[in-house]
């Protein structure tokens, strides 16, 4: 193991959870309703911002996806892909959860309770863009959030960060075939080109200048990057904060003619996060792994890289569709029901370890 690469895990292990990300929930319900708000008093300048855009990329909310996305990537460090050798059951079962089960167990609830149990109470224009929102959500794992969940579970921080860099290589390659995959058996169609290029926008440019930056910060020393780290935490979230003022502003009408709308959409986020969460943790305990590698690799194969799927969302269907909508509904119960899967995974450490 290579001395960065530890001090990195260490860094992850003892990240505190900030301020923004304990109510992150409270933060986008505001968003909810200071968008909505704006949007109804305010259409015009709204309306303005929407048009800004160059090859169907809305400009504003580009730069505010790569606020978002890059200062989380500066964190991933690739050279802890060589760990994954030291943990190869909980990758295994990680993998098989983030990349067999979860996208097409949702794909499954979203057809079942978006296209048939709730679709009487759905407006039936935005019934595919609601099922192609909940398939980006569920295609993209987690980057960012893992680490905090990790720790509050006193997980193994080199397994969380192994298989962090891990699924961020996969999803380099995999994210835009997997979507398209499911969008097609869903029978929704989106064009490859504008698929590819939201790839390259908001996984594969953010991922090389993350790294560069990386590099060049911790030339500097460790100090300094631990220092900038530091000062660009809240970038992420306050970036993907005025994205959703953006995107409720032109929601609004839709949420307040049919309030019901975000209440529907949460069921099948709920049931593929509980579960994928006790399938992933379920798994490892019968493959004999620890419970400090089983409990990340629980939260890793529920959590979802939601600001990728935010942008990819807003990219392929536009800021008023279903499926930005659909993203936005992940966000909002994102960290309370993880908090709650961590709970579960701590208090039953006992009946986890009876086993072995």
């Amino acid at each position: 193991m290579s001395a960065q690469c530890e001090v990195t895990a260490k860094l992850a292990a003892n990240a505190p959870m900030s301020l923004f990300e304990r109510y992150l929930t409270v933060w986008v319900f505001l968003c909810i309703v200071v968008g909505i708000a704006l949007g109804q008093w305010l259409p015009a300048p709204f309306q303005m911002l929407g048009k800004l855009e160059v090859a169907r990329v809305n400009l504003p909310v580009g730069l505010l996806i790569w606020v978002m996305i890059i200062p989380m990537l500066v964190k991933v460090d690739f050279g802890a892909l060589h760990e994954v050798r030291n943990h190869v059951k909980g990758i295994g079962v990680t993998l098989f959860v983030n990349w067999l089960v979860k996208p097409f167990s949702m794909a499954f609830l979203a057809w079942l309770f978006i296209r048939n149990v709730f679709a009487p109470w759905l407006p039936a224009d935005q019934l595919d863009s609601y099922i192609a929102g909940l398939i980006l959500l569920a295609a993209a794992p987690c980057t960012a959030m893992v680490f905090v969940w990790s720790r509050l579970t006193n997980g193994d921080p080199l397994f969380t960060l192994s298989q962090v860099a891990l699924n961020d290589s996969i999803m380099i390659v995999a994210f835009a075939p997997l979507v398209a995959f499911l969008l097609g058996i869903s029978a929704i169609t989106v064009p490859w080109d504008t698929l590819f290029t939201s790839v390259v926008l908001y996984i594969v440019i953010p991922v090389i200048l993350a790294q560069l930056w990386r590099k060049s910060l911790l030339r500097k020393g460790q100090a300094h990057f631990d220092k900038t780290m530091e000062q660009i935490g809240p970038w992420s979230i306050s970036a993907l904060l005025a994205t959703l003022v953006l995107l409720f502003a032109f929601q609004g009408k839709a949420i307040i003619d049919q309030p019901l709308i975000i209440a529907l959409l949460a069921v099948p986020i709920l049931i593929q996060v509980f579960f994928n969460s006790a399938l992933a943790y379920w798994l490892n305990r019968a493959v004999g792994e620890k419970h400090n590698v089983a409990c990340p690799s629980a939260l890793i194969g529920a959590s979802n890289f939601f600001e990728l799927a935010v942008a990819a969302a807003i990219s392929l269907f536009g800021f008023e569709s279903g499926a930005a909508l659909a993203t936005v509904v992940g966000v909002l119960i994102e960290v309370p029901v993880m908090l709650l899967v961590v709970k579960v995974v701590n208090s039953s450490k006992g009946w986890y370890e009876a086993k072995a």
